[in-house]
């Protein structure tokens, strides 16, 4: 608890108004590889607490639409539309669609991570479920051309993401921005031009 207090990130987050440190994660990697631009219509999966949100939202302006989904609660934010619920599910799906309005989707953004348990192992296969799950919904609502940029943990079932993710799409990037912890096993794939 006081490494996360005294965190420059978590600090730094506070002093500029964003909801959580992992604003800045987004935000290195926008400048970077130029993922957001305005006019785009973004998801974001797993948005609570909404820093990414918070984001996304001023630099798809004018014209752009943000629909955040979660299991958890969000506090509104000007600007995205949120649903709470599973996106595996039927109804949650239907709502995301109306939102969606007929706009295809430029880019997914996905920073889940599973409640972990400590256990090294079932921790690895909650997070490749949970990518499996990023892009397959990534694959299903991106336009051709679409982007998506995806939280991954190495370890079991990675690999096999990874290579889905080179089929799926035209470039493959692997993106561990400052803002992630050193000890954390979490990286981002950024996966460019759907194919």
């Amino acid at each position: 608890m006081n490494q996360h207090v005294h965190d420059p990130y978590v600090l730094k987050a506070k002093a500029e108004g964003w909801r959580s440190r992992a604003v800045f994660k987004l935000q290195e990697i926008d400048e970077k590889d130029k993922l957001l631009k305005p006019g785009m219509t973004v998801v974001d999966l797993g948005a609570a607490p909404g820093s990414w949100c918070e984001y996304a939202v001023k630099h798809i302006q004018p014209g752009g639409r943000l629909i955040a989904l979660d299991l958890l609660p969000m506090e509104p934010i000007p600007g995205v539309v949120f649903i709470q619920g599973d996106f595996r599910e039927e109804e949650i799906l239907r709502q995301l669609e109306n939102a969606l309005d007929g706009r295809p989707v430029d880019l997914v953004l996905s920073d889940m991570a599973p409640n972990l348990t400590g256990i090294a192992m079932t921790d690895q296969a909650r997070m490749a479920h949970l990518m499996e799950l990023a892009l397959d919904f990534a694959t299903r609502h991106l336009k051709v051309g679409g982007d998506l940029l995806v939280k991954v943990f190495h370890g079991s079932g990675f690999i096999e993401v990874r290579k889905a993710m080179q089929q799926a799409f035209a470039d493959l990037s692997v993106r561990k921005p400052a803002a992630s912890r050193d000890r954390s096993a979490e990286t981002y794939l950024l996966a460019r031009r759907r194919v």
